[in-house]
């Protein structure tokens, strides 16, 4: 397959962006496939209501077809067409963070979204990005696209046009530049399909932030069942590197220098850099244990960059204690690493 590619991050507005736009809305209208920017990740588009584009989705990335996609939208009209059981709290969220990282699980309205789109569940994910190319794109073709990230099955989420164009150039019919995503990781998920609401995945828009608009609305009893996973990233391996990847639980010393560190890379905050021995790789992360944001933002980046440098073949990052502004990072790294925590000492 030949993958067309568009950049968009010119002033829009010009004749050549709508010839793209009306190019892109041509392909989502015959089952095709676009992987477009967020302000999360990056997005592989398709049309929602299109059982042959969902499938191909699922193909292209070599997808479980249990796993649910998120269905992003323009405007809360469309929600109409496909969704149930809309509350007042819901709405009052809706209005603090749309457009933005989140993504709230809804009941679903049967017969408009095709049968695939929801992984056969009675509710669908919904979001509203902010990313200004990604909203002009859903603004111009108007429709419900469901955007699982653009990458293949159980890698890094990308968060740049090239860690899509590596994955998907040839699987895909086109491929939307729009710089790198600000946020970095994929959005909160909010299990909307209860009252009190569960966070389903965590994400940049955080627990604390949810209940400042209502307090008390998020529950943490009981149990989600993985075996039926009602967001994406719940029940498979996600974004794993092919690099070995371990967490370090804390590291206040060097490493033991007895071994042999020249293939290891340690991704750390700034701060912790003169503990990195001379020998090995260090990847900043972030500032200091406090600059979460940066850490997310560059997380996804990170585990690209070991893939690529061939020098690497095994890496440590360090973890962070788990609280409301970390539980999204700590989350994507432990299915990263595979759940593996080491201790500094013992290195």
């Amino acid at each position: 397959m030949n993958t067309k590619i568009w950049d968009l991050r010119q002033e829009h507005q010009t004749t050549e962006e709508l010839d793209a736009l009306k190019e892109m809305k041509r392909i989502f209208e015959n089952d095709g496939l676009i992987a477009l920017p967020t302000e999360t990740v990056y997005g592989l588009g398709a049309d929602a209501r299109n059982e042959q584009a969902i499938h191909k989705v699922y193909e292209a990335k070599g997808r479980p077809s249990d796993n649910p996609l998120i269905v992003h939208i323009h405007t809360l009209d469309q929600l109409e067409a496909f969704t149930s059981g809309i509350t007042e709290e819901i709405k009052k969220l809706m209005k603090a963070f749309w457009p933005g990282p989140i993504s709230f699980i809804l009941p679903l309205k049967k017969g408009y979204l095709c049968h695939s789109v929801s992984g056969g569940l009675d509710s669908i994910a919904v979001r509203m990005p902010s990313h200004p190319i990604g909203r002009r794109i859903l603004q111009f073709v108007d429709l419900p696209i469901a955007a699982p990230s653009a990458n293949l099955s159980g890698r890094p989420s990308p968060t740049t046009f090239d860690h899509v164009y590596r994955d998907l150039n040839g699987r895909v019919d086109g491929i939307v530049n729009g710089d790198q995503s600000e946020v970095g990781l994929e959005s909160t998920v909010l299990d909307c399909t209860q009252f009190p609401f569960r966070i389903a995945r965590p994400g940049s828009v955080t627990q604390s932030m949810i209940e400042d608009i209502i307090p008390n609305c998020i529950t943490t009893q009981g149990t989600l069942d993985i075996d039926k996973p009602i967001a994406p990233g719940m029940k498979y391996k996600h974004y794993a590197p092919d690099t070995p990847v371990k967490i370090i639980e804390v590291l206040n010393q060097p490493p033991s220098s007895d071994k042999d560190w020249s293939k290891t890379a340690f991704i750390l905050p700034r701060s912790k850099q003169n503990l990195v021995p001379d020998e090995a790789t260090f990847i900043a992360l972030c500032k200091d244990e406090q600059d979460i944001k940066t850490a997310n933002h560059k997380l996804y980046q990170i585990l690209h960059q070991l893939d690529q440098d061939e020098h690497i073949e095994q890496a440590y990052i360090l973890g962070f204690p788990i609280n409301d502004q970390t539980t999204a990072i700590m989350n994507r790294m432990m299915k990263a690493a595979d759940q593996v925590i080491v201790k500094g000492e013992k290195l």
